[in-house]
């Protein structure tokens, strides 16, 4: 099984036991203009992979945040540790002509990862004014730690056909999921048919928005 074929998500409505307040240390802010080189880099822990891809994230940036000005600015957020230092980051942004909100690069740094960061992100974000749902997301099934994460918030593995140019690979991923999950994490996984707007929105993309 390849752990980056594709996986969509969907929340319809935040599960609040899910939910934590920031560790002791971690304080949220946005990313500051100084800090895009550092932001492309961030979902890689590998400094090399970190450098292959810096053209993909320049161009992804250009393409879907750039046209909105200053809004990626004002709405990527960075936790942060006692030294002002980016430890994790995600946010939400409208895409396909703002016909959805989407959940956009959701990581934390390796050696802060199960102090409760990622779960007081989500919290932060998923319980935020800007929060309009439903929320959709795009994963790969190597990240069933952050799946487990998304299901205790309510996310549904959506069931179905491609979304826009990328094939929906749920039902060669199951198996994968099932061996590299805990039996509880499997079990409370929930599915969703995907929305007929979200399909109709995504139809004819030939870029990821999300």
């Amino acid at each position: 099984m390849n752990p980056d074929s594709n996986l969509f998500l969907m929340c319809e409505k935040p599960n609040p036991a899910a939910a934590s307040p920031l560790p002791p240390g971690i304080t949220l802010r946005p990313c500051r203009p100084d800090e895009l080189e550092l932001w492309k880099a961030f979902p890689f822990d590998d400094p090399e992979i970190a450098t292959a891809q810096r053209e993909y994230m320049a161009q992804f940036f250009a393409r879907t945040y750039a046209p909105k000005g200053d809004l990626f600015f004002q709405t990527c957020l960075f936790a942060c540790n006692e030294q002002d230092e980016p430890v994790g980051t995600c946010f939400l942004w409208r895409v396909h002509g703002d016909a959805f909100n989407s959940l956009h690069w959701f990581k934390v740094k390796k050696g802060y990862e199960g102090k409760g960061i990622g779960r007081a992100l989500l919290s932060a974000l998923l319980f935020s004014p800007e929060a309009q749902f439903p929320i959709f997301l795009h994963t790969q099934p190597g990240s069933f730690r952050a799946i487990k994460l998304y299901s205790d918030f309510g996310f549904s593995l959506l069931t179905g056909g491609p979304v826009g140019h990328r094939s929906n690979d749920l039902k060669e991923a199951l198996p994968a999921l099932k061996a590299w999950m805990t039996p509880a994490a499997f079990a409370a996984l929930r599915f969703s048919p995907a929305p007929q707007f979200f399909l109709d929105a995504t139809r004819g993309s030939t870029a990821s928005e999300f």
